[in-house]
């Protein structure tokens, strides 16, 4: 038997806010759109906290009511335009640090999502 990874499911609060932000901010095309779940081209996904935790424990939990983002799991993305999406993002994100070069040479800019997940865009290696 073998096991494939898919993706990330980060768990969002507002669906609404986070659709929005992920389509419209960052620009990424939604593959499949229903009310607690978003799937985003690439594998990319996210889940309504409540309605998650209602799937997974059978009632919906206190932890969905609290904030998503714990500083723990960082969503990674690349781009060719790194200072264009740093650019066109100023001012619609929290930044972490703006573009800096990392020891192994890639250069990656880090912000929190509205979930306060940390995003991070780096540039092809």
């Amino acid at each position: 038997m073998s096991l494939k990874f898919i993706n990330p499911i980060p768990l969002v609060r507002d669906m609404e806010v986070s659709r929005k932000f992920y389509s419209e901010v960052l620009g990424l095309k939604i593959v499949q759109d229903y009310p607690v779940f978003v799937l985003f081209e690439d594998h990319f996904a996210i889940h309504q906290a409540q309605a998650y935790h209602a799937m997974a424990f059978g009632h919906e939990t206190e932890a969905a009511a609290r904030p998503q983002g714990q500083d723990n799991v960082v969503l990674y993305f690349e781009t060719p335009d790194l200072e264009g999406m740093f650019a066109r993002l100023q001012g619609q994100v929290r930044v972490i640090h703006p573009i800096r070069q990392q020891a192994w040479g890639q250069k990656v800019f880090r912000f929190y999502d509205p979930d306060g997940h940390m995003v991070e865009i780096g540039e092809p290696m």
